[in-house]
């Protein structure tokens, strides 16, 4: 493919990309992306730069012509497909298509090893963006693929210091609101359903918990924050553990979906009326939750509004230099109040299960 020449044992052969990985001391991806006009680090470029001129490398000219600039193909790593999951993958494949990329997908279902297939899947297509939530065992895998030129978009889940573009919800702010909802019509014993506080989005979604609390100068007790884990049987087992408080509380704010039908479940089984005996507002809005006996009063995300600024991002960054400034954007989530909250009534929560009334 080269047409220049190396001495090699006293035999003179082409230079070829390995040559001007290894001299430019960079990756053999990163020098095949900067030839075929993918974005790379200002360093990595003026390294590759150098090389080239240095071995007087050329690439035959047939061999580029069998190569494309971009693939408009995007990446997207999803921890699963669930309700929210799936609604993002409808809007962000049909916005991506309109800009003329197509969507290929990796799903881990949380399994760690599962996490590192994917992205060696991803390392090994020629991709020309990677979209995921971040998980933070990944950060030093996900760090080579930018390395080697591969833009990447973070939504849902940071991981901080990594050189990407973020598209997230207000997750605090929807929060702070969606608790002081409950303030508002005099609940003051307000638990928390949490996710896993090492994400990004658990820890905002529980400091405008502790923000609304706090606001009205109500102590923050840990034993209303109990953790779910993300999950419906985690749900179900917070939402235990806060009811069989001695002093349970009146109104409860569940940080996703999931945990908020796990308290449902437990609602159910232990014969608690909602609202009359516990009040709920939940993070993330399902059509069953509109139709649910009472409806649930939630925080809604803007899913097709996240999937479109995704596919506004990716086209910005194809389309811009190496050196644009990484963007973060924060979309306004909306509470959709329904009849799973009511005014305080503070009886004891005599109803509680095991309680003789």
């Amino acid at each position: 493919m080269e047409d220049d020449t190396l001495n090699d044992g006293g035999k003179t052969r082409s230079a070829t990309i390995v040559d001007v990985a290894k001299r430019a001391n960079v990756a053999i991806g990163t020098v095949s992306r900067y030839l075929n006009g993918f974005p790379i680090r200002r360093a990595n470029r003026e390294q590759i730069e150098e090389a080239i001129q240095a071995l007087r490398f050329k690439r035959n000219a047939a061999a580029v012509a069998m190569k494309t600039d971009v693939t408009h193909v995007v990446g997207l790593l999803a921890n699963s497909f669930d309700d929210f999951h799936g609604a993002m993958l409808e809007h962000l494949s049909r916005a991506l298509r309109r800009d003329g990329r197509a969507l290929l997908i990796y799903c881990h279902g949380g399994d760690t090893r599962l996490m590192d297939d994917g992205i060696d899947y991803f390392s090994t297509q020629r991709i020309d963006a990677l979209v995921m939530s971040g998980v933070e065992r990944l950060f030093d895998r996900v760090d080579q693929l930018v390395e080697e030129g591969v833009p990447v978009v973070l939504y849902d889940n940071d991981l901080a210091g990594l050189k990407a573009d973020r598209v997230f919800v207000n997750n605090r702010e929807a929060s702070y609101h969606a608790v002081r909802h409950l303030l508002d019509i005099g609940h003051r014993r307000i638990g928390t359903l949490m996710g896993r506080l090492s994400d990004s989005a658990a820890n905002e979604r529980h400091l405008g918990y502790c923000d609304a609390l706090s606001e009205r100068g109500i102590e923050i007790d840990p034993a209303y924050s109990a953790p779910g884990h993300w999950s419906m049987v985690g749900g179900t087992d917070a939402t235990r553990q806060l009811m069989q408080l001695p002093e349970p509380p009146t109104a409860i704010f569940s940080a996703n979906y999931p945990m908020t039908l796990g308290a449902l479940r437990y609602f159910k089984d232990a014969k608690i009326r909602m609202p009359d005996d516990v009040s709920v507002v939940s993070f993330d809005d399902l059509p069953l939750f509109g139709l649910h006996e009472p409806g649930i009063t939630v925080v809604a995300q803007p899913i097709h509004t996240i999937a479109q600024t995704i596919a506004d991002v990716i086209e910005r960054r194809l389309r811009g230099s190496a050196d644009t400034p990484f963007s973060t954007t924060s979309l306004r989530c909306e509470v959709i109040l329904r009849a799973s909250t009511k005014p305080a009534q503070d009886t004891g929560l005599d109803r509680r299960p095991g309680s003789s009334a």
